[in-house]
């Protein structure tokens, strides 16, 4: 995502301002032949054009017809290990950016890379879920939606996260086991049958539904261009006014 800096917009400003006043020099040289009577129309231009412009601008800053009040929210996913939470939250994103809205994208792979040795007890997983709540918090002070997917297996630490951050609408992304099984690619699930992974969720750790999720997913019944369509028109429906 990139942020136009101030710098570079006044560089802007300041060059097509440049532009149009060399344009009309020109053409007022060309059909009078006179170039103190160009260059005088060119200063005039200016002038009038740049106090012009402040004053539609002011004028339009004023008017509230045509704005969209946009309040940060988050999208949090959750659901067992490769039930899709990944590939939808990534599919969702990309859709919410095409409304231009200041939003950053958070993945549990992601956090957990930045920050290395988090253990997958309850207490560690309550633990780190508060770091990223304030994350989140921190983006959403700047006026920045997230989405984020996160297994989040505990109702305690996701009511704590829909405590800390405005706007949380949970997305349970519903799959059963031997769904969550067929779908993992990386073995995980027979890891952790095989003992190699201490509490793996859904396997030697529980996963405790959201009882209270704003939208649920069932993605044995949901594709995800489906499931893209509902969670961005809820978005839009509750949150771009």
């Amino acid at each position: 995502m990139f942020r136009e800096t101030n710098s570079r917009s006044i560089v802007k400003g300041i060059t097509w301002r440049v532009l149009a006043t060399t344009t009309t020099v020109i053409i007022v040289y060309v059909f009078f032949g006179r170039l103190d009577l160009a260059i005088a129309a060119g200063i005039l231009e200016s002038v009038l054009k740049v106090a012009l412009y402040w004053a539609h601008e002011r004028g339009w800053h004023k008017i509230r017809w045509g704005r969209e009040r946009i309040s940060p929210f988050n999208l949090w996913f959750t659901g067992l290990p490769s039930s899709g939470k990944t590939t939808i939250a990534d599919a969702v994103f990309v859709e919410l950016e095409k409304l231009h809205i200041p939003l950053e994208r958070i993945d549990s792979k992601d956090i957990r890379d930045l920050i290395p040795n988090i253990g997958y007890s309850r207490e560690e997983r309550n633990r780190h879920l508060k770091r990223v709540g304030h994350l989140i918090q921190t983006l959403q002070n700047n006026s920045i939606s997230t989405v984020a997917s996160f297994i989040s297996p505990y109702r305690e630490s996701r009511k704590a996260l829909r405590e800390m951050v405005h706007n949380n609408i949970v997305v349970y992304i519903k799959a059963d086991i031997e769904t969550c099984k067929k779908r993992d690619t990386h073995g995980n699930y027979d890891k952790a049958l095989a003992g190699e992974y201490p509490n793996f969720t859904g396997i030697s750790d529980v996963y405790e539904e959201p009882k209270h999720a704003e939208i649920i997913i069932d993605t044995d019944l949901l594709s995800v261009e489906e499931a893209v369509k509902i969670i961005t028109n809820y978005v839009k429906k509750h949150y771009i006014k």
